[in-house]
């Protein structure tokens, strides 16, 4: 192991203490997150391994953000802050399964690697439009029947959210590609991901067939494949 693998281990180890210090993650969560980055970097590269840190970094953000208002407007006695070990596999799972296949099959890694960045993309849009979209958002609608719904509630979603979801998408697609039809396409990928969150939320998870992190999981798991349609 080199001195930049090195460097590497002990920096997530480090974020991984601060984030349980802080009750951003639990332990099994910062470690399961300490584990996906390592794969990615190895498997996929530094740049790759720092859209994953965007990703995470952005996502505490707003999840922290006005948490009090949040859990006010929701009427929970507390907002839910703390992610656990299935939460970031559902967010990071498909990034840490892609970066399997790019050790597996070396001839196709540019691909692997932009799927991956879509489903971050779908990812951060999907966790941007929720947490601030409760705050910012003026009408709220069920996305399968587009009739006025409770704030908060599964598949729900607002004109503010969806655009700050766009946003994000489109933000990730920029950092990792700059200004081409690679952005386009993650920003759309990831759009479109985050719509497809809405609709499984709307309908299975409100009928209880599926849970917030299975759903979550195939969100980004849309968002990596749609990548994979706009490059075939």
């Amino acid at each position: 192991m080199g001195n930049s693998s090195l460097i590497l281990c002990f920096v997530l180890l480090i974020c991984a203490m601060l984030a349980v210090l802080t009750k951003k993650l639990t332990v099994s969560a910062a470690g399961l997150a300490s584990c996906i980055g390592l794969l990615v970097f190895y498997a996929m590269g530094i740049k790759e391994l720092l859209m994953l840190c965007l990703f995470f970094g952005l996502a505490v953000l707003a999840t922290s953000h006005k948490k009090i208002d949040k859990a006010r407007l929701l009427a929970l006695s507390k907002h839910e802050e703390t992610r656990g070990a299935g939460q970031v596999f559902a967010n990071g799972g498909v990034a840490g399964l892609l970066a399997v296949l790019c050790l597996i099959d070396v001839s196709h890694t540019d691909v692997y690697k932009i799927m991956m960045v879509g489903s971050l993309a779908a990812a951060l849009a999907d966790t941007l439009s929720s947490e601030l979209g409760t705050l910012y958002g003026r009408s709220f609608y069920n996305m399968l029947t587009f009739k006025h719904d409770i704030r908060g509630e599964d598949g729900v979603v607002s004109v503010e959210g969806t655009l700050i979801g766009l946003m994000a998408s489109a933000l990730m697609g920029i950092v990792y590609a700059g200004l081409n039809k690679v952005a386009v396409f993650i920003a759309i990928a990831g759009f479109l991901g985050n719509l497809f969150d809405s609709i499984l939320g709307a309908s299975l998870e409100r009928k209880q067939y599926l849970g917030n992190n299975g759903v979550n999981f195939l969100n980004t798991l849309l968002g990596a494949l749609m990548v994979l349609f706009f490059f075939c």
